[in-house]
């Protein structure tokens, strides 16, 4: 196949353009016989709906608002109709507005005429109004017209591959919704120009005067109960009879994200590291190996060789590790994937609530996973909002990380339209939380990192490393402009230097007890500690796949980054109630080496040697 610097440097013959654009003429489905009038009309930009079709409104006295709202449609104009076996019958539809959601508010204040546009296409009355107010109200109602697609051949995880959103022109947004449909609309990237069309072919042959009507969710969804949630944007309706109680799913949940891992056999015998020699450690992360200093260890080039295998790369096959080489140890346990995936971590937490009235306990915030859970999570967001309850939640991909792709909203439509660019959970936002009097700024956000070292599962054996990390917001905290984000979120290691506030822990203790006297450090860290052990034991309660794996060779390090929220207990007394918000395998040590250079001895002290003494940790 040709390059696509090839492609763009001359014109496409059309079957280079069917071999181009096969994989995406066939996953979309287009019918083979509109692959010579697409690629005409995407080569000559020809436009031609209008020929076809034409747009008719209709307008209705609203009783309760003096403004009037409108209903529209696309209808068959052309006398002899549209035949689904004329070739013919494709066309191409414009984007009117195509962005990445963290850039909607600059574009629609900066971009001239964008606003206004978008304001007419979404019927929105602009009479009266300034910019920012309109400005406010397209970021609302976007969520009826958007669509979206992403680049999947881009890195994964890299800022290229977010999720792009889409509103199509006046035509295409005004297509309805219908559970039969009579034609089809897909985003179609042509190669030779980088530019992304809609494109539309008839699924059922249609005489003049015909409406024209498309599938609102196009995703194999047959679920009555999914479907009216997935819809809830265009067609309201009342959920919140449906329980909201999550049930802990079956063993095949949790296999789906198994990774073809083999786990250990534990019948047998272990032996213990050597004591007469140095242990041998080899790893394929370079910064191990700069700051191993302990004259206890010693590096080695080949696994064969080491002790221990401290490693980067997933490990998957614990059987043969444990009968082939049971005196090694590695870094990693077999499961852990229960901590370390969102909605995973989430359902295992949910074991350690105090009551099954409760949706969960208090150190975990209220977490649905809108792929399996939306109809629950539609009747929950329902029964807040019946409740005057606070309903900003915080979306965020299960399989990401560095806040990308992650949404806070109260925005119902704008929620459930989310899973359409990947998996998403849904969290309850801490729309209350412990502030940090930043005297440049003002009282800010942060969020706290701590390592946790996993010594054994069965007895549970955990460890905190009593150096912390934190991360602070830029900008003074309030409960708006959710798309701010460096005023809602604290992730700044990868924004330029200058943006990323430092204060070390020893620094943070004695000027976090000067803002809240009432608050000793000892006391928090004290709360922060039981979650800790509270979130473990959950973990490890059940056998794999449905909790972290015994394995008597495996040791780990996880990264668990919480905030702090204010609470009330039964007596009316405000505290300060540990939130932990996600676990990383494999963190990032740069930080914590470049401020603790002994990190990582006191890291293999502790889970090789058992030796703990003056190495930062507290046994859990």
């Amino acid at each position: 196949m040709p390059n696509v610097t090839e492609i763009t440097e001359k014109q496409q013959s059309f079957e280079e353009f069917v071999a181009t654009h096969k994989p995406q003429l066939e996953v979309s489905g287009v019918p083979g016989i509109h692959y010579h009038t697409l690629y005409t009309k995407l080569k000559d930009e020809i436009f031609d709906a209008g020929q076809t079709f034409t747009i008719q409104q209709m307008e209705f006295e609203d009783e309760e608002n003096e403004e009037p709202s409108y209903s529209w449609s696309v209808v068959v104009s052309d006398e002899d109709g549209v035949d689904v076996t004329d070739e013919k019958h494709i066309y191409l539809i414009d984007h009117a507005w195509t962005y990445r959601v963290q850039n909607a508010r600059s574009q629609l204040e900066q971009v001239p005429g964008l606003v206004e546009r978008m304001a007419a296409l979404m019927d929105i009355q602009d009479q009266n109004k300034d910019k920012a107010s309109l400005v406010e109200e397209v970021l609302t109602h976007m969520w009826r017209y958007n669509q979206t697609y992403n680049l999947g051949h881009l890195q994964h995880g890299s800022d290229e591959a977010m999720p792009i959103w889409y509103i199509m022109d006046e035509f295409g947004s005004r297509v309805q919704h219908s559970d039969s449909p009579t034609c089809r609309m897909v985003p179609f990237l042509y190669i030779p120009e980088q530019v992304t069309f809609t494109i539309m072919w008839p699924i059922q042959t249609m005489g003049e005067g015909d409406e024209v009507t498309r599938n609102y969710i196009e995703l194999g969804i047959t679920d009555p109960l999914e479907r009216k949630s997935r819809l809830l944007p265009w067609i309201p309706a009342d959920l919140s009879e449906i329980s909201y109680k999550q049930v802990e799913p079956g063993k095949e949940y949790f296999e789906a994200y198994r990774m073809n891992e083999r786990l250990p056999s534990v019948d047998k015998e272990f032996p213990e590291l050597p004591t007469d020699r140095k242990i041998k450690v080899f790893t394929d992360i370079g910064l191990v190996e700069n700051v191993l200093t302990d004259a206890r260890f010693e590096m080695t080039a080949t696994p064969e060789d080491a002790d221990v295998l401290w490693l980067k790369v997933t490990y998957k096959d614990y059987m043969t590790l444990s009968e082939d080489m049971p005196g090694k140890r590695i870094n990693q346990f077999p499961f852990e994937t229960v901590l370390t995936v969102k909605d995973l971590l989430a359902i295992v937490s949910r074991r350690a609530k105090k009551s099954e009235s409760e949706m969960g306990p208090k150190w975990l915030p209220t977490t649905f996973n809108l792929k399996s859970e939306l109809p629950q999570f539609v009747s929950y967001y329902q029964y807040r909002e019946a409740s005057g309850l606070d309903n900003h939640w915080i979306c965020k991909p299960w399989n990401l990380a560095r806040a990308l792709d992650t949404h806070i909203t109260n925005n119902l439509s704008y929620i459930v339209r989310l899973p359409e660019s990947g998996p998403k959970v849904a969290c309850k936002y801490i729309e209350n939380p412990v502030l940090f009097r930043r005297e440049d700024l003002g009282d800010v956000k942060f969020d706290i990192r701590y390592i946790v070292l996993l010594s054994s599962v069965q007895p549970l054996k955990l460890y905190a490393y009593r150096v912390f990390w934190l991360r602070f917001a830029n900008r003074e905290y309030s409960l708006d402009h959710f798309d701010d984000y460096e005023k809602h979120f604290t992730v700044m290691n990868y924004q330029p230097e200058d943006c990323l506030k430092q204060v070390h822990y020893d620094e943070f203790i004695p000027m976090f007890e000067s803002q809240y006297p009432d608050y000793p450090w000892k006391d928090v860290e004290l709360s922060i500690f039981q979650a800790f052990k509270e979130l473990f034991t959950a973990a490890c309660s059940k056998p794999a796949p449905k909790g972290v794996a015994n394995s008597p060779q495996s040791r780990a390090i996880y990264a668990i980054d919480l905030m702090l929220q204010w609470d009330t207990d039964e007596a009316g007394h405000r505290y300060m109630q540990p939130m932990l918000l996600e676990v990383n395998y494999g963190p990032d040590c740069e930080r914590a080496c470049k401020y603790h250079p002994h990190f990582f001895n006191d890291i293999f002290s502790t889970l090789f040697l058992e030796d703990t003494e003056n190495k930062n940790v507290t046994l859990l």
